[in-house]
């Protein structure tokens, strides 16, 4: 079997983070699969307008070698885009133009290979290194293997039903260009969930409804917030904090993470001043339709007559209410890709706590009663804290990873990224 130093399985962007680190490491051989055809990031939400939420510095490479052929600035100059972006002072890119500039980086990286799906992980004793099953081809053996297998769609078991039910109006947003023209068209629409994706297809419906009567907008959030994006506040999101989360006793991870929904939920405050506009517009002639209500929780979901009929409880109030609507778009994020069935090979050697989640190391490294290394990507927000899922750490962690890999410093990271001095230190 052809053996490999490092094996990724996934290729969004955190390890395409780490494909692009790793291309400068002489005599690392490294090879990275996904089942897709191509790199695609959130096609279905790549709504026109929709720009990113952090800033184009937080690319596959910069924040940690800025020299890279791999930066955004170098897909733009390659592009020949360079000029154009330096005169349109874009901060925050469109998403589109980031979905872009992964499938760039994705062409230019031999190690990385689409339409092949790794379908299992087992140890080898005999070769000392872990086998990968891959559909279609022969198994392999890998030094090291790190899993960036992503998110899935979200969504309550109020609505699952509907959402799952093939012909009925209710999809998730990860699906919302698919099946914008008929929520376009429908007589109304209840937009529930609200985060940033809640907010964008919010925005497109009132930019581009013929009329915004019978748009509801539902949240279980107190209001629909903005993001925290103070300098300070933002400090929770370098690898100073995640250290010090990670140092935090387990239980109180665990409350601490659902008090914090506004680090990774909230809505960006250009897309919150951009549905007042259009509310605003739409009320020189009267009171807009359109009902934007937080504080609600979806209880139950059915069909009625060829309507959809939510029950809705308003926590505050200590309420209950029912609505109906022609159309639903469940805007209530993403959870981790199950790894149970990637790991079945690996039986009881995969440590995890008493919920079943993986036991990740300061390092990302999975524990494990076997002497290869395991790392993931994006699946250790319960012991990393809220900035698992940002792209602004993508590159540190892919550093923090290569580094173990290769057993020595193959890229330099700084000791102290923050003003904030997370807990109290030993005097």
């Amino acid at each position: 079997m052809r053996r490999h130093h490092l094996a990724g399985i996934g290729i969004g962007p955190f390890n395409l983070s780490l494909a692009a680190l790793a291309a400068g490491v002489d005599g690392l051989d490294a090879v990275f699969f996904d089942a897709r055809p191509e790199f695609r990031w959130h096609p279905g939400l790549l709504v026109e307008g929709a720009t990113l939420q952090v800033p184009f510095l937080a690319d596959l490479v910069t924040l940690v070698d800025p020299t890279s052929p791999f930066s955004f600035l170098n897909y733009l100059r390659d592009r020949g885009r360079l000029l154009p972006f330096y005169f349109a002072e874009r901060f925050h890119p469109p998403r589109a133009e980031y979905d872009d500039y992964g499938r760039w980086a994705a062409a230019r990286l031999p190690s990385c290979r689409f339409g092949h799906e790794v379908t299992g992980v087992r140890w080898d004793p005999g070769e000392a290194a872990f086998e990968l099953t891959v559909a279609g081809t022969e198994p392999l053996l890998a030094d090291a293997v790190v899993l960036g297998v992503g998110t899935v769609p979200s969504v309550p078991e109020p609505l699952r039903a509907l959402v799952e039910e093939p012909g009925v109006p209710a999809v998730h947003s990860a699906d919302y260009l698919t099946h914008r023209e008929e929520l376009l068209a429908a007589e109304s629409v209840t937009v529930v969930g609200s985060g940033q994706s809640g907010a964008e297809v919010v925005l497109d419906l009132l930019r581009s409804r013929s009329t915004v009567d019978g748009l509801r907008w539902l949240a279980r959030t107190p209001a629909f917030a903005p993001m925290e994006y103070s300098k300070l506040g933002l400090e929770q999101f370098t690898p100073d904090y995640t250290a010090y989360f990670h140092g935090l006793p387990e239980a109180v991870r665990d409350r601490l993470l659902p008090a914090q929904w506004q680090l990774y939920k909230g809505i960006d405050t250009e897309t919150i001043g951009a549905i007042h506009d259009e509310l605003y517009r739409r009320s020189i002639t009267g009171p807009p339709g359109a009902v934007l209500t937080p504080g609600v929780e979806v209880v139950t979901a059915s069909l009625v007559d060829g309507a959809i009929e939510l029950g809705l409880r308003h926590a505050q109030q200590g309420r209950d209410a029912t609505v109906r609507t022609a159309a639903v778009v469940a805007a209530t994020g993403y959870a981790e890709t199950p790894t149970g069935p990637l790991l079945a090979g690996l039986g009881d050697a995969v440590h995890r706590d008493r919920l079943g989640r993986l036991e990740v190391g300061t390092d990302y490294r999975v524990a494990l009663d076997v002497p290869g290394p395991l790392f993931v990507q994006n699946a250790e927000r319960h012991t990393h804290g809220p900035g698992a899922p940002d792209l602004g750490l993508g590159a540190w962690r892919a550093a923090v990873i290569l580094n173990a890999v290769c057993g020595k410093t193959v890229h330099a990271l700084p000791d102290r990224t923050a003003f904030t001095t997370f807990g109290l230190e030993d005097q």
